[in-house]
């Protein structure tokens, strides 16, 4: 266990000491921010190994060498007393993760779309709400932990939240909520539910910088990085610092298909992109603007 703590500090010391910032953005990177990550992986380095390695997540351990659990959430400085907020959990990959990470002394709460802007079909909205409720039980499922340890709410009704949240996590969820047109809503909502010193990561597939809006527009799954830094820093927040935790140099970033070409999905069974792990991804951390 020993080795493995120290070989996690080592890599997501040398993912992170490079941050970069995007193509024509004129915000500063919170070198600080950096530096005190290898202090956050001494701090809780055993903590995140031991959920990462949990014999539950045997299947899930598959797509750590592509996602990098440990370099990202060392990265977003995700610590495991915290009360972070996981938006639109959806298959429950990183939900199975955060469950054993923060189940013991922290908080995961599932964050759902507002019901009322996602859909007008109240059918619908009432399965958001549902999966909403559902979500303590679900994690439980995962985790075998009582489900009383986890929640999830909708975020049309903040009430008793606002201001209690650590961290808010929205991974590979932007081009859903930015295609939808709800972002502005949701983004303001997760603001109001920070504490003032807290923090949103974002995971985000990325498209190339000179991609037409027609593909980046969400569409296909890919978003342009400026545009996600541009439109966080309309709705309230600052780049704190971004990394090249979850780049892919080897996706092309153009399938006619859109990123569920690349694996795992491979939804149109194109033999050139199995092996070449999964889409390029943007990681970036926001803080709130003052």
């Amino acid at each position: 266990m020993k080795n493995l703590i120290l070989a996690l500090a080592a890599a997501s010391g040398l993912a992170i000491a490079a941050p970069l910032l995007a193509e024509n953005d004129t915000g500063m990177v919170d070198e600080a921010h950096i530096k005190d990550t290898a202090h956050f992986m001494k701090m809780h380095g055993e903590q995140l190994s031991a959920a990462i390695q949990h014999p539950t997540r045997a299947e899930d351990m598959k797509r750590d060498a592509f996602r990098h659990p440990a370099e990202t959430l060392a990265f977003f400085h995700v610590g495991p007393e915290m009360k972070v907020g996981e938006y639109a959990p959806g298959g429950g990959w990183y939900s199975r993760l955060l469950g054993h990470y923060l189940g013991g002394e922290g908080q995961l709460v599932g964050l759902y779309a507002n019901p009322l802007t996602a859909t007008s079909d109240p059918a619908r909205q009432q399965r958001i709400r549902d999966t909403a409720a559902g979500f303590g039980k679900e994690v439980a499922g995962y985790t075998g932990l009582p489900a009383e340890k986890f929640s999830g709410f909708t975020l049309d009704n903040l009430e008793g939240q606002k201001g209690t949240f650590d961290r808010i996590l929205v991974i590979r969820a932007m081009h859903n909520i930015m295609r939808a047109g709800t972002a502005d809503t949701e983004i303001r909502a997760m603001r109001e539910l920070l504490k003032d010193d807290g923090l949103i990561g974002i995971v985000q597939h990325r498209a190339k910088a000179d991609a037409p809006w027609s593909y980046a527009n969400g569409s296909k799954g890919y978003v342009k990085q400026q545009d996600v830094i541009d439109f966080m820093r309309l709705n309230g927040f600052e780049l704190v610092a971004a990394s090249e935790i979850n780049a892919n140099p080897k996706d092309t970033a153009d399938h006619k298909e859109g990123v569920w070409e690349m694996p795992p999905v491979l939804a149109t069974k194109r033999e050139d992109l199995k092996g070449l792990g999964e889409s390029d991804r943007m990681t970036l951390l926001f803080k709130k603007a003052k």
